[in-house]
């Protein structure tokens, strides 16, 4: 039965979708539906109050090891870029750009190795800097270049996320289940979306690089003479640099093969990231600067950190909001025996809704669309997650198949591929194209990848 309070939670959703259809940020929302929750439902002003802040601390506690991770290998890539130990990291496949197409793959090689480790949002300029100028040289145009890096960083990479597990853990958090399970199921499907989305768009597109060329290919030369050149090749001690890359290469060849030999997941994972990506940084910091790395170091970790909750910080509201809508952390919020409000709502609707068809799975899918408008990608996970546990009456693999569909669906959108507002207006502005010119090329090729993976989902995964 739905009471009162069931029925402000709904109003806070439909309020918070809304938002996001309008392109506003939801924190205000999110934080005033809270209160007003908080104080129904403990029926004081005070408690409201108090449960805005019980609200995100507990929201704080969940989502700080995804914080923590983000940050410290977004300072790992910092301290390597001290001696140009980045550049050198793709400048080897330079060398393999002899056609559009081969170009092509090496720009989505080079975006999915380096924002697996980093992310797509550091990676992307550092990729696009060195391997796009070459790419174009040999007849790619810079809108398909743009198009590589959106689809293979933004959207496949981001939208699986396997090593940081920053989107696995978030969703996996809201939806009650193992995170290993959202990783396995949105690493496949963010796979199958991105290769249908990349191979479609290459196949849509032939007509343009084959045209593309000549006097095309000398003014973005000359348009771009001695910025790239320059950007390429600075490095303040090469030596160091072939030292930090390799040292990196042997450890996080080590990190994956430990994740498989030693069969370690979900937070174990991370951990191992993370304390690598530590150990790293302080190799890094000492070889670049000697006695000083003891001082460079606090500022790797800081700006690492800094990155991390200026991206991830506005999440803490917002997900406060839906862990309210979780069985699980809501009594921790209100007290004991307070109800999962999104959950109770999810149960009914799940009694109409058959949760292993298609209605289900296209109808998260679609939510997580929705969520994804806020250009964010990551604010609409919470909400999908609780909705999947809600809707799957217990079942946990129904759960995350769910759940992992509504994750393809709010990064493909928000994360930076199909949002003009989103990130992807750093990757048009690194490719020179006009933003809603890639969101266009794009969007064909990303609805049929997200159709068939969903009907992937569906027919094998629940």
């Amino acid at each position: 039965m739905l009471t009162v309070s069931h029925w402000m939670y709904i109003i806070g959703v439909l309020l918070v979708v809304l938002t996001m259809i309008f392109r506003r940020n939801v924190v205000i929302p999110c934080v005033f539906f809270t209160f007003l929750i908080g104080w129904y439902y403990l029926g004081s002003i005070v408690g409201g109050v108090q449960v805005v802040f019980n609200a995100s601390l507990v929201a704080a506690k969940e989502l700080f090891s995804i914080f923590l991770i983000i940050g410290l290998m977004v300072g790992l890539l910092r301290s390597l870029t001290a001696v140009g130990a980045d550049k050198m990291m793709v400048e080897p496949m330079h060398k393999f750009m002899g056609s559009p197409l081969i170009s092509y793959l090496v720009i989505i090689a080079g975006t999915v190795l380096i924002s697996l480790f980093f992310w797509p949002t550091p990676a992307v300029p550092l990729i696009g800097a060195l391997l796009l100028p070459p790419a174009i040289r040999a007849g790619l145009p810079p809108m398909m270049g743009a198009v590589a890096l959106a689809l293979a960083g933004q959207g496949m990479t981001l939208a699986g996320d396997v090593i940081i597990q920053g989107a696995p853990g978030l969703t996996a958090g809201s939806a009650g289940v193992p995170i290993e399970m959202i990783t396995y199921r949105g690493g496949m499907l963010a796979v199958i979306s991105g290769v249908i989305a990349l191979t479609l768009a290459w196949i849509l597109n032939r007509k343009e690089i084959a045209g593309f060329g000549g006097k095309e290919i000398d003014e973005y030369i000359k348009s771009n003479e001695g910025i790239n050149e320059a950007d390429a090749n600075t490095t303040n001690d090469p030596g160091k640099g072939k030292i930090l890359v390799w040292a990196l290469a042997i450890a996080m060849l080590g990190v994956v093969i430990s994740l498989f030999v030693f069969d370690i997941k979900g937070g174990d994972a991370s951990a191992l990231l993370g304390g690598v990506a530590i150990l790293l940084m302080i190799f890094a910091a000492l070889l670049t600067d000697g006695i000083a790395g003891f001082d460079t170091i606090a500022d790797y970790i800081a700006e690492g950190l800094v990155f991390a909750f200026k991206v991830m910080g506005p999440i803490i509201p917002i997900a406060a909001f839906f862990f309210l809508g979780n069985g699980e952390t809501s009594p921790i919020i209100l007290g004991e025996g307070a109800p999962g409000f999104l959950f109770d709502v999810g149960t009914i609707i799940a009694e109409v809704i058959p949760p292993t068809g298609f209605l289900a799975a296209f109808g998260l899918l679609g939510l997580g669309a929705i969520t994804g408008l806020d250009g964010s990608g990551f604010s609409g996970l919470p909400v999908v997650g609780t909705l999947a546990a809600a809707m799957s009456g217990g079942d946990p693999n129904t759960t995350a198949t769910l759940a992992a569909v509504g994750q393809m669906g709010c990064i493909w959108f928000g994360g930076g591929t199909l949002v003009a507002w989103s990130s992807l207006v750093a990757v048009a502005g690194i490719a020179g194209v006009p933003v809603l010119d890639l969101v266009r090329k794009n969007l064909i090729p990303v609805l049929t990848g997200l159709f068939f993976s969903t009907v992937f989902a569906v027919i094998f995964l629940m």
